[in-house]
């Protein structure tokens, strides 16, 4: 036993004495490899899509915000005193001109017009026979038979019955309008309001009372305000067209609403204030809705977009391009380098999808317009080119995919696992 305990290591495992060094020997150079320094190897840089700014002429486009108004809006008043006979109308539905929406009792306004149709009557007879005295009178006076101051009584008599006769016609012309007050009815196609007095009161007393309010909706206005420097800007592109106010013809505004993209509705100019509001600095303009559907009410808070000219050969990008920060709008480009660089922007209008850059860009750049997220400045990219078509030119079609584009070339393919592999190259190390 114990000569077992002495024994060599290489006794016990029952290995010569050269394949211990053997062994030995390989778990030096295993230990050796191992050491070895790993080497990193880049991925290569991400692929991004880039396209140079279309070139069009587009139509400077100012955007501002308004408010609706209806084009006729009238308070219906009770003219005459008297009661509140019948209201004939449903509070808010649309009525047509002349449609009867309230009475007034017209009994007594009846019996004042039979009143004055007898006065008239009695001063008309009272003028015949001054009419026929004074005739009688100078067929005497000519005989000798009566006086020249009779004559002249008679005349005055029968001028004063001809003036009598004229004021009973007036305050019959008067008892028939009131009368006519007694109808109140709609003075144009609208919309009614919720009627504020009920049957049975007293309307009219001492004052007008309010009895409903009747508003036009077709047409209906848009008003809206634009301020001093952008005035300055139409008139400038008006004089370089040698235009004025009066003979630049129909401006056609675009208008929208809150929950609507871009600006669906037309509207038409048809009012410019004459003068600058001091207080603000702004000018007040109008323009006209036909909302034949009524979707627009008296209101509403809208946006409208005002042309004022036109830019040649402007540059424009695909509004998803554009980044914002503090400083403003920005655009990530590529350079010479394929390095990416965050420039500013100044822009304008949005055409379609697109969007005017008007400062800050020129026309040979390289826009990044996908993969955003990979195109960090400074760093390098693959870029991608794409083009871009103006938005008043028909898009081209997508082309058809051949079938040997569904199987990748060997050249492309080895192109593409050498990249993969070089780009898996670090995880394969130990």
């Amino acid at each position: 036993m114990a000569q077992t305990a002495d024994a060599p290591l290489s006794s016990l495992l029952g290995l010569s004495r050269h394949s211990t060094c053997q062994t030995l020997l390989g778990l030096l150079a295993l230990l050796w490899g191992c050491g070895e320094e790993n080497t990193y190897v880049a991925p290569p840089p991400p692929t991004v899509s880039v396209s140079q700014p279309a070139r069009q002429t587009v139509t400077d486009y100012i955007e501002v915000s308004g408010n609706t108004q209806a084009s006729n809006s009238v308070n219906l008043v009770a003219r005459v005193e008297g009661y509140l006979q019948s209201v004939d109308f449903a509070d808010g539905t649309f009525v047509k001109k002349g449609d009867l929406l309230f009475v007034i009792e017209p009994a007594p306004y009846e019996a004042q017009v039979q009143l004055q149709e007898a006065t008239v009557a009695q001063q008309q007879a009272t003028l015949t026979q001054a009419s026929e005295e004074y005739a009688r009178q100078q067929r005497l006076i000519r005989q000798n038979a009566t006086s020249q101051a009779q004559v002249e009584s008679w005349r005055a008599q029968q001028e004063t019955a001809q003036a009598a006769v004229a004021e009973a016609n007036a305050n019959l012309e008067i008892a028939k309008i009131n009368l006519g007050y007694t109808r109140v009815t709609a003075p144009f196609d609208g919309r009614m309001g919720r009627h504020l007095v009920d049957p049975g009161n007293l309307v009219g007393a001492g004052s007008p009372t309010q009895l409903a309010t009747i508003e036009q909706l077709a047409p209906i206005y848009v008003y809206f305000n634009v301020d001093e420097v952008d005035v300055l800007r139409v008139r400038a592109s008006m004089r370089a067209a040698g235009q004025t106010v009066a003979t630049m013809g129909p401006v056609t505004l675009g208008v929208g609403l809150q929950n609507e993209t871009g600006y669906p509705h037309a509207a038409t100019l048809d009012f410019i204030d004459s003068d600058i509001d001091q207080s603000t600095g702004t000018l007040q303009v109008r323009g006209s809705i036909p909302n034949e559907d009524y979707v627009f009410l008296p209101g509403m808070f809208v946006r409208v977009r005002v042309p004022v000219g036109t830019t040649p050969d402007a540059l424009l990008v695909p509004d998803r391009a554009l980044g914002i920060d503090q400083r403003g709008h920005y655009l990530l480009l590529v350079d010479a380098n394929d390095e990416v660089e965050q420039r500013p922007v100044q822009i304008g209008a949005l055409t379609g999808d697109l969007r005017v850059v008007t400062e800050g860009l020129g026309a040979d750049d390289r826009v990044v317009v996908e993969g955003l997220q990979r195109a960090i400045p400074g760093n390098k990219v693959e870029p991608k080119k794409v083009p871009l078509t103006p938005p008043d030119q028909p898009r081209p079609p997508p082309a058809s995919a051949p079938d040997s584009a569904a199987t990748p070339a060997p050249e492309a393919a080895g192109a593409n696992s050498g990249a993969d592999g070089a780009a898996a190259a670090p995880a394969a190390r130990p």
